[in-house]
């Protein structure tokens, strides 16, 4: 790696761009769904909307699995033990797989109920019932893609995974076409053949698509990838000892991180329901996919960083590893700053192409720009979290959110909410998250997490 500033930007910038493309086909498949789901009205909305976090959470707990095991591949691929990188492919493979099932027993089991729990409207349970349970039932595909995916990435491949992902995109555009719609006539003049499975049909287009790009991701780089192929020689997939212990060590406290942030997002839809309206939960719902084009850019940078320290480290260099950090949160700062700015601009604009509701759109592009003064400080969290990741510093960012989370952000809503309505719960959030930004400024600038280390 180039030891110059400019040298190691330019890393930072040719591993990120790709990353970013993948972040944007994701924020594409959220955008499109959110669309074809509103243009059924505020309350398909609203039922997704009631269950997302439920379903982020799910995420969050495969993306801990799976970087348990890939950051230990970027320490490995650093160090040149090439074959030992896939000893920890096949061992992660294993592991993570057979989570996945029991997470998807456990979704499955809590959907019936989850609605309730979350206290939304009798009129959106069922909905939001189905969509939960087809979700979980698909959370296998999305472990393989995501450890598949991110195994690819730390090895330092990130165009593979960034053109599956876009691919993934369209998979979901043809799904959810042929499953939310019944069969209908096109202003070109020809018939659309459609299941008419409304909400429900949403879920299975995403978990079809996700199937497919877990099939893809898989064989890239369990047959192709140069370093990982595991054609090239016969090995074990009983995990050891030591594997699953530095498994642990990363993925543990990320599980618990993302538990902190999606536990309390639960909390905040269910402040949200409290609200007693449906087209608050579907406002809520729409802005928080909408806030997502604005840190696109953010996690690229961040998948970018976690693969440049961990090799860094793997490679005995902690200045290189830190100017890498470093770099990718001041140009992650500058690119959340920009999407910030254009975000407080269009949105009226963006709302308008996700409902036709106008009470939904007022009020959802209020609420965002709220969001938007957040947006500088929350760069600084997202690409200082990869940065620590590829470190192995998964602990201290763990008890950082949970401060942030659950000390700021959960109280303020439930108070502000009395009496902004959901403005109160953006102005809490938007809060909390230059809170959470100093927080992981001041640890990453310390230095402290380069010498965490793991063993491989």
């Amino acid at each position: 790696m180039p030891e110059s500033f400019s040298g190691r930007l330019r890393s930072v910038v040719t591993l990120s761009v790709p990353a970013i493309l993948a972040q944007m086909s994701s924020i594409a498949m959220q955008y499109i769904d959110a669309a074809m789901v509103g243009s059924l009205g505020a309350d398909a909305s609203a039922a997704i909307g009631l269950v997302s976090s439920s379903a982020w959470l799910m995420s969050g707990l495969c993306t801990a699995a799976a970087t348990g095991f890939s950051v230990q591949v970027a320490h490995l691929i650093g160090a040149g033990r090439e074959a030992d990188a896939r000893g920890v492919v096949r061992q992660g493979l294993v592991s993570v797989m057979l989570f996945a099932l029991l997470l998807a027993a456990a979704g499955a089991l809590a959907s019936r109920r989850l609605p309730f729990w979350l206290g939304g409207d009798a009129a959106i349970r069922p909905g939001a019932g189905s969509y939960f349970l087809i979700y979980a039932l698909a959370v296998p595909a999305v472990e393989l893609r995501l450890i598949s995916g991110s195994m690819l990435q730390c090895s330092g491949s990130m165009k593979i995974p960034s053109l599956f992902n876009a691919l993934m995109c369209l998979f979901d555009v043809v799904f959810n076409s042929l499953l939310i719609f019944p069969t209908r006539m096109t202003a070109l003049g020809f018939t659309m053949p459609g299941a008419g499975m409304g909400v429900a049909g949403a879920a299975l287009g995403t978990a079809l698509a996700e199937l497919c790009t877990a099939a893809l991701m898989f064989r890239a780089m369990a047959f192709k990838s140069p370093a990982l192929r595991l054609t090239l020689e016969r090995g074990s997939w009983r995990p050891t000892r030591r594997c699953l212990a530095n498994a642990a060590r990363i993925a543990l406290p990320m599980a618990l991180e993302n538990t902190v942030l999606n536990s309390a997002q639960i909390v905040s839809t269910r402040i949200v329901s409290s609200l007693h309206s449906n087209a608050a939960i579907a406002a809520h719902s729409l802005a928080v996919t909408s806030e997502s084009l604005c840190y696109m850019p953010g996690f690229g940078i961040s998948t970018a960083a976690t693969t440049l320290v961990g090799q860094s480290l793997g490679a005995g260099r902690p200045d290189q590893a830190a100017g890498c950090a470093r770099i990718s949160v001041g140009l992650a700062v500058a690119l959340m700053s920009a999407m910030g700015l254009a975000m407080y601009l269009f949105a009226p604009a963006l709302f308008s192409m996700l409902t036709p509701d106008p009470a939904v759109r007022e009020l959802g592009a209020r609420v965002l720009r709220i969001e938007c003064f957040a947006e500088p400080l929350y760069a600084v969290s997202i690409a200082a979290t990869g940065a620590l990741r590829g470190a192995g510093d998964t602990l201290w960012p763990s008890v950082m959110n949970l401060v942030s989370m659950w000390g700021v952000r959960i109280p303020a809503a439930a108070i502000l909410s009395r009496s902004l309505g959901l403005a109160g719960v953006w102005l809490a959030m938007a809060c909390e998250l230059g809170l959470r930004g100093l927080l992981f400024l001041i640890r990453l600038l310390r230095g402290r997490w380069l010498k965490t280390g793991i063993r491989v």
